[in-house]
């Protein structure tokens, strides 16, 4: 079972966290990336150089680093997730968390993530027995945590019952069939494409927008984590975007090569989100030598670009969906409508520059759904890996 995900691992401090060295290297030689947060009682049962060898990524402790003063980013880890697995959870930790307390960097974590969180409790057997501990993880288990039954057997006090912790291949198996239901894009086909294109007027100058293309990647690497075998058409930006490593990519500068690479393969797609803020017009000559400026005036003559959308949607068969973006800057549902009926859209994603903190160059995005059925979906303003789930989920009921 291969699992190519992202894994944020909290060891609390209890015995079986000697375990967690055979779970990081069975996730990890599944192809799981694997980060590590140990609170500090953690350490008197298994090192963090153990860890951080076996997962080849650091392990995390404290909010800060004393010698350097540089911060280990709860938000930043919590974000980064696929899984935030808990193993061992102990009762004081599990307790917190119904709590909401934050006075360690796994707890601080917990309250930030938006990935589902996963807790392989471990007590003795008085503990786990206690109404209190049955309690906490009830309140969990109805707040969405998925809570890995304990398994019978000697315990550290040398009783015999309840409270160890699942053994490391069983927690292992819980991660491999919570993923394996979680891709529900396996078999399809989708292409998306990103960022914006370059019409070159001369070897060094271009017209070009401030697209960045991280709504597109979110979108295409939502698609991946959820079994999709994504192609992804990319329009010239910085490489230190992070694309998921199975995605696909074909880079292309110009509207003509985003136009003639979406074509090429969307026929042996199951559905398109183009999400590209492909240029509308392109100069008619291009120099290939750089222009100097002879004069105080120069002037580019233009001609419109190809269509990709459209080329899609006089393409698109009886089975396949197509959905399209719409950046406005006024009248936005109108012009949205408009663009879904004309170019043949099963959706359209509508979001406004008039609204702070969306459209090009955020990390956030606020966004409407239209839906040829005439549904429009309005959603809050939240960081784009966020947007790329709602928009991922309207997919998945347009091909249903």
């Amino acid at each position: 079972m291969r699992i190519k995900k992202r894994i944020l691992l909290g060891v609390c401090g209890g015995i079986a966290a000697y375990k967690t060295a055979y779970l990081v290297r069975l996730l990890v030689k599944a192809g799981a990336d694997v980060r590590v947060i140990m609170t500090d009682s953690a350490k008197a049962f298994i090192g963090p150089v153990t860890l951080s060898t076996i997962s080849k990524n650091p392990v995390y402790s404290d909010f800060f680093d004393e010698e350097t003063g540089e911060w280990s980013n709860h938000v930043e880890l919590a974000l980064w997730a696929d899984l935030f697995l808990i193993a061992p959870g102990t009762s004081n930790t599990i307790a917190k968390m119904v709590n909401g307390e934050a006075d360690n960097l796994l707890l601080a974590t917990y309250l930030s993530a938006k990935s589902p969180v996963a807790v392989a409790p471990a007590m003795d057997l008085d503990m786990a027995q206690h109404p209190s501990l049955q309690d906490n993880l009830k309140t969990l288990t109805r707040r969405g945590v998925d809570i890995i039954p304990f398994e019978e057997g000697e315990l550290a006090s040398g009783l015999s019952g309840p409270g160890r912790m699942a053994e490391p291949e069983d927690i292992f198996g819980f991660v491999a069939e919570f993923f394996q239901a979680k891709a529900d894009f396996s078999g399809k086909s989708i292409l998306v494409n990103a960022g914006p294109t370059h019409e070159a007027i001369d070897p060094v100058r271009f017209i070009g927008n401030r697209s960045t293309g991280k709504m597109g990647i979110a979108i295409a690497n939502e698609l991946n984590r959820r079994g999709a075998d994504v192609q992804l058409v990319l329009g010239p930006i910085p490489n230190d975007l992070e694309i998921d490593d199975e995605i696909s990519v074909r880079r292309v500068q110009s509207a003509e090569e985003m136009c003639t690479a979406c074509t090429d393969i969307y026929p042996s797609c199951d559905a398109a989100i183009l999400t590209a803020a492909v240029a509308d017009f392109t100069p008619v000559t291009k120099s290939d030598k750089k222009i100097k400026k002879s004069s105080n005036s120069l002037t580019i003559e233009l001609v419109k670009t190809p269509d990709t959308l459209a080329t899609l949607g006089e393409m698109k068969t009886k089975n396949q969906v197509l959905a399209g973006f719409a950046l406005e800057t006024n009248n936005g549902i109108e012009y949205a409508k408009s663009k879904l009926e004309r170019k043949n859209l099963d959706f359209i994603v509508l979001n406004s520059l008039q609204d702070t903190g969306a459209g090009f160059g955020h990390d956030t995005n606020k966004v409407s759904i239209l839906d040829s059925s005439g549904e429009i979906l309005t959603f809050d303003l939240k960081p784009k890996t966020e947007v790329a789930i709602d928009i991922v989920d309207h997919l998945k009921k347009s091909l249903a």
